[in-house]
């Protein structure tokens, strides 16, 4: 329990370390790649250096993220399960990967594309750590969503735009699919190749998936109205994730397909002189259509906020108001994506009032968070206190498996 200061212990703060924590890297990401494709001063040094300034951050918070998580699971292991059943915590599993991700892109956009930094030796590492991002992503898609349906309990009433964290994350994978394929056609034509069309395919899986849970979601609204808790406000700018990042994935791969198309011994589409050239404008088609459709939940987020506002106030600050920053980041990104391909100046105009907003954003929630670290308060797993209340239905000794001898000693010595 807290003390009179209002602090905590770092045990306590550890044990409730949770994977929304790598929101945070997420946020801190979407930054850092947006400023790597400002559309103004394009390629200028102040530029450069403030993405790459936003990558070793969110690289430093990455690494004492997953130390503090391991010394979490090392020290209580009870609280895996207990995290994992979970019908919120549990969907934040999908954090790491698409937080991991985005230290990948900029390695390739910046790092790499920029700089020239580490030369081919570098690139592949990047594409190793790619290549285990993804099968991160897929198991996260897999895993939660079955956890979901088998573990946990959920009701249409209680839906928010949290569902989509699991399935976003294959989604977010294409993406750095794209980057890195494009990056590799000077090295191994073979491997880009193949990266591309493994890339189309975490894209196609994860976008179904999430729009069938916009689908549900709508259905939700429908039927039982904005969702006034904490927890729904701050989700409402999440279903800008999955349309914004897959929008930008289908133009790097559209791009990616122009550098490496046509190929001689390739099936017939692929031989065409006209391949390439038609499968970029499909990805153009399709990401203005992504973005027009992320607009619209742009709109119906904002009504949304402004409808719990009125009638309940501004949520207390906690972890969730990092769900602010991701989706806005990609749907800025998306937005001066569609500028650069388009060359029209209102997405031009609009990419860039936009990612300054979700800086500015990004800085407010960053310093709130800095400041409630500093007393330990922010560090907070519902999981942990449901688990603990006598009167939840489930109690931690009905969900959690035993633990073992050494696991209680490896827990009293931490």
């Amino acid at each position: 329990m807290p003390t009179n200061s209002n602090k905590k212990r770092v045990a306590d703060c550890i044990r409730h370390f949770t994977p929304s924590w790598f929101a945070v890297n997420m946020g801190t990401g979407a930054v850092s790649l947006l400023f790597s494709v400002f559309p103004y001063w394009t390629g200028s040094d102040a530029l450069r250096a403030l993405s790459t300034a936003f990558f070793f951050l969110n690289l430093l918070l990455f690494v004492l993220f997953c130390s503090a998580s391991a010394v979490r699971y090392w020290c209580f292991p009870g609280v895996w399960r207990a995290m994992l059943r979970h019908p919120v915590q549990g969907l934040y599993v999908g954090a790491f990967p698409m937080g991991a991700l985005t230290l990948i892109a900029v390695g390739t956009t910046v790092l790499h594309g920029q700089y020239g930094f580490g030369g081919r030796a570098f690139l592949y590492a990047l594409w190793g750590l790619w290549w285990a991002d993804v099968a991160l992503s897929a198991l996260c898609c897999w895993g939660v969503v079955y956890l979901m349906i088998a573990e946990q309990r959920h009701a249409l009433r209680d839906m928010s735009a949290l569902w989509l964290l699991p399935v976003v994350t294959p989604v977010v994978a294409s993406s750095g699919g794209g980057a890195l394929a494009h990056a590799l056609a000077a090295h191994t034509t073979t491997g880009a190749l193949a990266t591309l069309a493994s890339a189309a395919c975490t894209l196609s899986a994860g976008l179904a998936l999430a729009l069938a849970l916009l689908v549900a979601y709508l259905l939700r609204l429908l039927q039982h109205g904005f969702p006034t808790g904490a927890g729904g406000v701050l989700a409402a700018c999440v279903p800008l994730g999955p349309m914004g990042q897959a929008g930008v994935a289908a133009l790097l791969l559209g791009d990616a397909a122009r550098t490496l198309l046509p190929r001689a011994h390739a099936p017939f589409f692929a031989r065409n002189e006209r391949a390439a050239e038609a499968l970029y404008a499909l990805a153009v088609c399709a990401a203005l259509a992504l973005w027009a459709l992320a607009t619209l939940w742009l709109g119906y987020a904002l009504l949304g906020i402004q409808y719990a506002l009125r009638r309940a106030g501004a949520p207390p600050f906690t972890l969730a108001y990092w769900g602010l920053i991701f989706p806005n980041g990609v749907y800025a990104n998306l937005t001066i994506a569609l500028a650069l391909a388009l060359d029209a100046p209102f997405f031009r105009i609009w990419g860039a009032i936009y990612a300054v907003v979700t800086l500015l954003l990004w800085i407010v929630v960053f310093s709130q968070t800095v400041v409630r670290v500093h007393n330990g308060r922010i560090f907070d797993a519902p999981c942990l206190q449901e688990a603990a209340d006598p009167a939840s239905s489930e109690t931690m000794q009905d969900r959690a498996v035993p633990v073992d001898d050494q696991e209680k000693t490896r827990a009293s010595i931490c």
